[in-house]
């Protein structure tokens, strides 16, 4: 009785299936009838039975409910498989992709007048190399000029100063802050170079250079400025910043 009922009901739900989501249902049992079917103590999967349930699981919702042989993991494991073996594939596939490499020579030379000349920028490096005869871009010049050896002489005169002259030195610069309504506060400080002293600080939304110089006139009144400030070139602080520091007897 209850094998008839089944049997009822299973055809009750066939006849209200759709006709494709059926034919998927039938070839999936088929596939893995044919499977079972191969003498073995136990069945094993071909590489053609593996691409079968890779596809089926691309295109067939219903794979999972029609999958008896493996495990869903196992289909999803071979199908990362898969995808590894591709891209293994494509990227020992020795093809040419980008720009040309430039040659040790004019590597060589972006190094040498970057060294010797420290204020040329890439705009004139690549112009001097284009009167040399090397056609090469100004990005690819910029980008470069980023691994030249640094002077090691250099560094330690830059640190033998801020040692001999710390007591004299002062440091001005910003950093951001956002906020609950996705605006940018700009935080100004100037911090004392001998005992990492905060001097002076202010927010304010809408830097400019004449905010920045009303700032130091705060923090240095009265003659009381360093000898040295050190700043970047940050383009806030515009032609303003720099002839007030010189106004105040600060050299930048």
């Amino acid at each position: 009785m209850t094998d008839t009922f089944r049997l009822l009901l299973g055809t009750i739900l066939c006849l209200f299936r759709a006709r494709r989501s059926l034919l998927l249902e039938n070839l999936a049992f088929r596939q893995q009838l044919a499977a079972l079917k191969r003498r073995r103590p136990r069945p094993r999967l071909t590489v053609f039975d593996k691409l079968f349930w890779v596809f089926a699981r691309k295109y067939w919702s219903g794979w999972k409910q029609a999958l008896i042989v493996v495990n869903p993991e196992t289909v999803v494991r071979w199908h990362r498989l898969g995808f590894a073996l591709y891209w293994r594939v494509i990227s020992k596939a020795r093809r040419v992709v980008g720009r040309k490499r430039i040659s040790k020579e004019v590597r060589d030379l972006i190094f040498r007048m970057a060294a010797e000349n420290p204020t040329w920028g890439a705009p004139r490096i690549h112009g001097e190399l284009l009167m040399l005869g090397f056609e090469v871009s100004e990005r690819t010049i910029s980008r470069w000029m980023k691994r030249v050896p640094r002077d090691p002489e250099r560094a330690k005169r830059w640190l033998a100063f801020l040692r001999n002259h710390r007591e004299a030195i002062a440091a001005m610069d910003f950093f951001t802050v956002p906020t609950v309504r996705f605006s940018v506060l700009y935080c100004f400080f100037v911090i004392s170079h001998d005992r990492r002293q905060i001097l002076h600080f202010n927010v304010t939304k809408h830097p400019t250079s004449l905010w920045i110089v009303q700032q130091l006139r705060e923090a240095f009144p009265f003659e009381s400025a360093p000898r040295f400030l050190i700043f970047d070139r940050d383009g806030k602080y515009g032609v303003e910043v720099p002839r007030g520091t010189m106004g105040r007897k600060l050299p930048p």
